[in-house]
């Protein structure tokens, strides 16, 4: 690793590191998928210019290995959440196990019968970038994954 004072390279992970720029704050994404990119990019340099580690931690986990990627079933959602409140899931959410709570859940993905489990309780799906821009701040939100 080099070290100099417009350039530095911080590892988080031994596959992936985090580039920080002088000027601007930016993230080396891994996937090809130009959305997913712009997401990461976005929730990474919002995190950073508004100090909210929330969605660094967001940014980290989405940008996973698609065989890596985190997958919540809705009874750790369950077991997890309060009622009412509001969970973020970088990956996907499956429809393994039963959900009573009125919650709302941010992902990257939702399965058909995991949406329509989390809709009959009462609770909404949104995605992500939704969520970021209703609550920058990230304030009682709650990451599973």
């Amino acid at each position: 690793m080099k070290f100099n004072i417009f350039k530095c390279y911080v590892p988080y992970d031994y596959n992936n590191f985090i580039y920080i720029n002088y000027k601007r704050c930016s993230m080396k994404t891994r996937d090809k998928n130009e959305v997913l990119n712009g997401l990461i990019e976005d929730l990474y340099k919002k995190a950073m210019e508004n100090g909210t580690p929330i969605w660094k931690a967001v940014a980290l986990g989405l940008n996973r290995p698609s065989r890596k990627m985190y997958e919540v079933n809705l009874f750790l959602i369950e077991n997890f959440a309060d009622n009412g409140g509001t969970v973020v899931v970088p990956g996907a959410v499956l429809g393994n196990g039963e959900i009573k709570k009125k919650v709302t859940v941010a992902a990257l993905k939702f399965s058909g019968s995991a949406k329509e489990k989390i809709e009959k309780a009462g609770g909404k799906c949104i995605e992500i970038r939704e969520l970021f821009e209703k609550n920058p701040k990230g304030t009682g939100v709650k990451i599973l994954g």
